[in-house]
């Protein structure tokens, strides 16, 4: 735990001095840019630190078959996720070290979510404190393929707040080479384009409630549709919740958000489609209160969370606005404390990273 905490406070003040040598922009709803070297060394440390490792979660795995399966053209086939072996396969041609192909995923998973916040959060550095201590930091390195699919769609935000479905729609059968669950992208992308807190919004919330309530029921007429598919092997597994904690973690950001709807439209116009996406983060967290599995869906969705945290701030008096930046410190960093330590008790390991 001692590399992530160092991981922790370095991006943190680095990223923090990145928005006090700040550049004034007047493009957009962020008016600052933060500092582009700090911004690259806060880049630096997160994907080093990503990329070097050589546990937690299936990375093993991932490295036990890159050692062990070369893979040619002739086996992959381009069918369903082969834009993951495609890459993996020219990664064998550099290096049949496992570590490459780790540090070259931390490399674009994370570099693509440190751009998208670099442009659009209000306050880049409380994005990336956000970004760490909520767990999405951790995700990516358990269920790489997933999470790596969920950055490129989130690299693709431009398009989905300027309504470029097209573009959009490339981008997610792009990442659905890397992992198909991408695709439900694909209607979501209809749903969250319209405005937020409507009759659509209390059905989604209403359908959420209703399929917690009835889990036991719904999950078997879900996992027969899929019973044929890769998929299936998600039936037998451990059937155990996630931690409501994650709801209300989740469900603060939305639900500040609807209290302060009106003000958040007129300093962010296009915030409706990311208080849409956090909605949809929440109401599969809260399913995922039933059957974990559903929580990974929060790879695609959680993201925007770092979007909407910093622009929450805003949306109380100035002088509450400093009260509330610290209580998210502290709050996101007890959570942190809970998970990786109490919880999960997340022990980092790397050949190249020692203390």
């Amino acid at each position: 735990m001692f590399v992530l905490w160092m991981t922790l406070s370095s991006a943190y003040v680095c990223s923090l001095l990145s928005r006090y040598l700040a550049r004034p922009t007047a493009i957009g709803p962020i008016y600052i840019q933060p500092n582009k070297f700090l911004v690259f060394v806060v880049g630096a440390i997160i994907v080093l630190v990503a990329g070097l490792r050589n546990n937690i979660g299936d990375t093993f795995f991932y490295m036990h078959s890159y050692a062990l399966t070369p893979l040619k053209l002739e086996d992959i086939g381009f069918k369903a996720e082969f834009g993951f072996n495609l890459i993996q396969m020219f990664l064998q041609q550099i290096t049949n070290n496992p570590q490459f192909l780790i540090f070259i995923v931390a490399l674009i998973t994370n570099v693509l979510i440190i751009r998208v916040l670099y442009k659009y959060a209000m306050m880049f550095e409380l994005s990336v404190y956000v970004y760490i201590t909520s767990g999405l930091f951790l995700m990516s390195m358990n269920g790489i393929r997933q999470f790596m699919a969920a950055a490129i769609v989130f690299a693709a935000t431009k398009y989905l707040l300027d309504g470029s479905w097209k573009k959009y729609m490339v981008i997610i059968l792009i990442a659905s080479t890397i992992h198909q669950s991408a695709l439900i992208l694909i209607p979501i992308y209809f749903i969250v384009r319209r405005r937020a807190w409507t009759h659509q919004t209390f059905i989604l919330v209403s359908f959420a409630i209703i399929f917690v309530a009835g889990f036991a029921q719904l999950s078997e007429v879900l996992f027969t549709v899929i019973k044929d598919t890769k998929y299936s092997e998600y039936q037998d597994l451990e059937k155990n919740g996630a931690n409501f904690l994650r709801v209300v973690v989740n469900a603060v950001p939305v639900v500040i958000a609807y209290i302060g709807r009106e003000k958040l439209r007129q300093l962010f116009p296009k915030s409706d489609y990311v208080v849409n996406m956090c909605l949809i983060n929440l109401i599969f967290m809260f399913i995922a209160t039933q059957q974990w599995i559903f929580a990974r869906f929060s790879f695609y969705f959680g993201l925007y969370n770092l979007i909407l945290i910093p622009w929450v701030i805003k949306l109380f008096v100035p002088q509450e606005r400093k009260f509330i930046y610290y209580a998210i410190l502290v709050c996101y960093f007890i959570y942190f404390y809970y998970e990786n330590v109490i919880s999960l008790n997340i022990i980092y390991k790397s050949d190249f990273i020692r203390f």
